[in-house]
């Protein structure tokens, strides 16, 4: 333990002491980032981050005795580490970088780092490939958002780390403590405002190392496939699913998925109000919790770690669609899509065709019924229990997902879910559950099955039903609550004419405004909330928020207020240069011209 202390220490001394002047050195060369259309930064920036933390982690191997026996990932390091260099320099073609990964990867396997996942030596070898050449590219493209790819990279190796028997793995535990030190000590840098970058260098070498550390702890895991497959997954989960899902996006778009873009996740999630250390810090938050999960499914109880690896999956899943939705190319662009804001293939499948809409709660219910048994009976699922899950669950299946087409579940639109719509699912989750123990009544006499389970899965099912359809909404409601920018708005009437007030000016994504609460004249309201926002004082407090320029704009949403105090609002909101503006709702007469 004091070994890898002091290799964390040193890693993120080094890094710190090397960063100021691989930076003056970059700014001399000329080997900066100048900011165009297809980039994120504003400014030019150094690209030599990736330099400080290669040369960190060298040492550092050379002074914790780790070079020795980690010569093979030092030497593809270096290799690749020259490769990034080049292409930051001269800019290499993306056929060419590939190719040269591809060497890099062949490389490790000769040196014996496989993955493992297959008896099959030439299918394993394949994959191997894939994985590294794929995870190096994933980090590669991961650094698009100041500190996003070098905090990632972090959490991940801390994860790693964490996973680790050092007395088993002391010289990949002390390498990796390195890195993870070397990561700290240039986020000092690289965080919002960054004043330098990775560059292609960095990244690439970040890459590869955390693609054959992973080989190196996952594989000699004697567990089930699905965790030997899942854990390394998990723990690499942000850059894995940016890379696939902006290269997704882009293929249907009709793009290159070689051409850069500020189309990454990161990037969208700017675009839906966040700032960018939120956006980065949300993606640093979903990589925490598929670390914790993979490292779960690696050490843990597969009753419980691989349902939740699954249900975090789905989540996921359900994140990209969403995503999906947001508009980051500009009207000019040749391949902006027909949809405005959607992607085609999103819509029809998602909401047309209702196909994924079934296939997720397929998922969903053989995972609520799943979890019941183990909730139940206390993980006695493998042992008791297993074959009457595997005798009732095509019954569990074919009952409930009727019980949703009857009620009319699929009849719903998620970004408007309601109320309602959360009732018409309890309707369907009880109506299947009814059906489901009626049919195995008549059928096996309901002999060994438990009342208990059926209630707990209802409940379970009812929750994750719910939770998925929320999620648009619970995902826009996040980022307009977290919003940077926009005007400050506070609505006069925590009333009905207020709650409508707030769903069309803060919902509405063609608006720009930052909620700061309501004004209310009734005293009884003061520190309620109106759709999560408070009541925030009266009158006497509205003047005083707008005398201290602590408001852009107040939208007046109730008619009980005097004319005469309407009348003096108005005249001091002109004079402070505050928008004032009354929400009206009339229907319009239309007459038929013949």
């Amino acid at each position: 333990m004091e070994q890898l202390i002091a290799a964390l220490v040193f890693g993120f001394g080094a890094a710190v002491g090397l960063v100021p002047l691989c930076r003056m050195l970059a700014h001399r060369l000329g080997w900066v980032a100048r900011p165009s259309g297809d980039r994120w930064h504003k400014r030019p920036t150094p690209l030599l981050g990736g330099a400080a933390i290669f040369a960190a982690v060298a040492a550092g191997a050379a002074i914790f005795g780790t070079a020795e026996s980690l010569w093979p990932l030092l030497l593809t390091g270096a290799l690749i580490f020259v490769v990034g260099v080049t292409d930051d320099v001269v800019t290499l073609k993306p056929s060419t970088k590939l190719i040269a990964e591809i060497a890099v990867a062949s490389m490790l396997l000769f040196f014996g780092y496989r993955l493992e996942w297959t008896s099959s030596l030439t299918l394993d070898a394949l994959l191997t490939l894939v994985w590294i050449v794929g995870v190096t590219n994933a980090f590669n493209l991961l650094d698009n958002m100041d500190g996003l790819c070098a905090g990632v990279a972090l959490i991940a190796g801390a994860t790693l780390l964490a996973g680790m028997d050092p007395s088993a793995a002391a010289p990949q535990a002390l390498y990796l403590a390195v890195m993870i030190g070397a990561l700290g000590g240039f986020l000092v840098y690289n965080f919002n405002p960054a004043s330098i970058f990775l560059g292609d260098s960095g990244s690439l070498f970040v890459g590869l190392t955390f693609a054959t550390i992973t080989l190196a702890t996952f594989s000699d895991r004697q567990s089930s496939l699905f965790s030997v497959l899942a854990a390394p997954v998990l723990v690499l989960l942000i850059p894995i699913f940016d890379t696939t899902f902006v290269t997704v996006l882009r293929v249907l778009s009709g793009r290159s998925a070689a051409q850069g873009g500020r189309d990454h996740s990161s990037h969208r999630l700017v675009a839906i109000g966040l700032s960018e250390r939120r956006a980065v810090a949300v993606l640093w938050t979903l990589a925490g919790l598929a670390g914790a999960i993979g490292l779960s499914l690696a050490n843990g109880s597969p009753a419980w770690s691989a349902p939740v690896a699954l249900l975090f999956l789905i989540a996921m899943a359900i994140f990209a669609v969403y995503l999906s939705r947001v508009r980051v190319y500009q009207d000019r662009d040749q391949f902006l899509l027909r949809s405005g804001r959607i992607t085609p293939f999103v819509v029809n499948f998602m909401y047309k065709r209702r196909v994924a809409e079934v296939i997720l709660d397929v998922c969903l219910v053989s995972l609520a019924y799943y979890l019941a048994y183990p909730v139940r009976f206390d993980n006695q699922l493998a042992q008791v229990y297993l074959p009457l899950f595997l005798q009732s669950l095509p019954i569990v299946l074919g009952v409930q997902m009727v019980a949703f087409f009857v009620v009319g579940v699929y009849r719903g639109v998620w970004r408007l879910f309601g109320l309602m719509d959360a009732v018409v699912m309890a309707k369907g989750v009880a109506l299947g559950t009814v059906g489901i123990v009626l049919t195995l009544l008549y059928l096996f006499r309901f002999t060994d099955y438990s009342r208990g389970v059926f209630i707990i899965y209802a409940a379970l099912l009812l929750l994750m039903h719910v939770g998925s359809r929320a999620s648009f909404r619970l995902i826009s409601e996040f980022a307009r609550r977290r919003r940077g920018s926009g005007d400050r708005l506070l609505i006069y009437g925590a009333g009905e004419g207020g709650a409508i007030a707030v769903r069309e000016l803060v919902g509405n994504p063609d608006h720009n405004y930052r909620m700061l609460g309501f004004i209310d004249d009734d005293d009884r309201k003061r520190g309620s909330r109106i759709n999560g926002y408070p009541v925030l004082s009266g009158y006497e407090g509205l003047i005083f928020l707008i005398e201290g320029g602590a408001v852009d704009r107040i939208v007046i949403s109730t008619r009980s207020i005097p004319l005469i105090r309407v009348r003096d609002l108005e005249a001091l909101c002109a004079e402070k240069a505050v928008a004032l503006s009354r929400l009206d709702f009339r229907l319009e007469h239309l007459v038929a011209v013949s």
